[in-house]
């Protein structure tokens, strides 16, 4: 029988099974950020529909196409936050964190797009974000990305992402180039598909990221941002890669990578895979220095991220293969009579031990118990049964690596031999 409720198009559930990797990811990517001295914001999930349109730009997909917008009761328009960094901005901006500060901030949660939901592309989105405000210099720039790249090495995944790394310019230098732009892509106007033609007057570099084949072919051939930079854009670029060049932190310029969103200048970057198919970035950002004026704050300058963690968990399960189980210790009851002593050794063990231990309920034989030690993941079945008790012992019982050399899979311990080893092994 189907079921009466279902999920949401382009939700999802993550069932137990995946969590596990889910949490070795984002505990992973925080540790990281912690050792960078990035501290934890959180915000929450509505904010007002102005501050998208304001910060991200009335002609970006996003605030065309893409939020979950409505009215509250009082008529207000309100949106589900699509990305991080503009509600990042206006915390710090409410919150007094930028008054002589040059705070290193990251947050965590559920972003929320309208887009065709596919592998890797889901409506609701999980993202680990991170902005650095107050300081202009490449340091910054470098700094985040060689954070990044550590990222990715402890997850595993170095060898399958490939840092993408462009200029954008700033200030005139950008009027520049989109002036260039709009007369290279003029002669094609009627080649264009239908959403690069309306750009072609709201937000021409949005165009450089069409991902229509003819468009594509046409903007190969464009003028690219980098050959427009003014002398300080310039001077960026070129510190910054120097200081990749010098953490050995391997990249690739991409002359017409551009992001989806209006507030960024100068540095921009992605992380991509070809692993994953169409959904190639796992990880992008770059610099803003203007959106901090944008949003009603004095000018302060900022870089950040996003990391989408659906794709970042993809990208890990393609490289890393990890069985992830319910429990480390599975506690055998061999006669019901002994429940409540096994109850007290299972407190016992939580006191004293690191790890997750599970105590058989309802009943069943010791080869049945010992089938649902294994399906459980545990590394090691304990087993209290007459012969235990008599002598005031366990059974351990080893399911997976880890015997004990001479021992066999099986020994009988006291229970501070037991803790003893069972921490050994952990």
């Amino acid at each position: 029988m189907a079921a009466k409720y279902q999920r949401v198009r382009g939700m999802r559930d993550i069932l137990p099974g995946e969590s596990e990797r889910w949490r070795e990811v984002e505990n992973t990517v925080t540790n990281v950020l912690a050792r960078y001295a990035f501290q934890e914001l959180r915000m929450p999930l509505i904010e007002a529909t102005e501050l998208f349109t304001r910060g991200v730009g009335e002609a970006t997909d996003l605030v065309e196409k893409e939020m979950y917008t409505f009215d509250d009761r009082k008529g207000k328009s309100l949106s589900l936050r699509p990305e991080g960094t503009a509600g990042c901005v206006r915390a710090c901006i409410e919150n007094g964190l930028l008054h002589n500060r040059t705070p290193k901030l990251f947050y965590y949660g559920p972003m929320f797009r309208y887009e065709r939901p596919q592998k890797g592309r889901t409506r609701q989105h999980t993202q680990i974000g991170g902005e650095v405000f107050g300081v202009s210099s490449p340091e910054v720039d470098a700094e985040l990305l060689t954070m990044l790249a550590r990222v990715f090495r402890e997850l595993g995944v170095s060898e399958a992402v490939t840092l993408e790394l462009n200029s954008l310019g700033s200030g005139a230098s950008r009027d520049r180039y989109r002036q260039a732009l709009v007369q290279y892509l003029a002669p094609y106007t009627d080649d264009l598909d239908t959403d690069s033609r309306r750009r072609l007057t709201t937000n021409p570099l949005r165009i450089l990221d069409s991902k229509v084949a003819a468009t594509r072919d046409i903007v190969a051939g464009a003028p690219a941002p980098v050959d427009y930079l003014e002398a300080s854009s310039q001077q960026h670029f070129d510190g910054l890669r120097r200081l990749l060049d010098q953490a050995s932190v391997p990249y690739r310029v991409s002359p017409h990578l551009v992001r989806g969103l209006d507030y960024y200048t100068d540095t921009v970057f992605e992380w991509v895979t070809e692993s994953l198919g169409a959904q190639g970035a796992v990880c992008s950002g770059g610099r803003y220095d203007g959106l901090v004026e944008t949003l009603g704050h004095r000018p302060v300058p900022g870089a950040g991220f996003g990391m989408g963690l659906e794709r970042v968990v993809l990208l890990h399960e393609s490289c890393i293969e990890r069985r992830y189980g319910q429990a480390d210790v599975y506690l055998v009851v061999v006669d019901p009579e002994h429940a409540p002593r096994v109850s007290c050794l299972a407190e016992r063990l939580r006191d004293a031990t690191p790890l997750r231990v599970l105590q058989h309920i309802g009943g069943g034989g010791l080869a049945s118990q010992l089938r649902q030690a294994d399906r459980s993941g545990a590394r090691w079945a304990v087993i209290v049964g007459d012969d235990e008790v008599a002598q005031n012992r366990v059974s351990l019982k080893w399911l997976r690596e880890g015997r004990q050399a001479g021992r066999g899979d099986q020994t009988m311990l006291d229970v501070t031999e037991l803790i003893s080893t069972l921490n050994g092994a952990g």
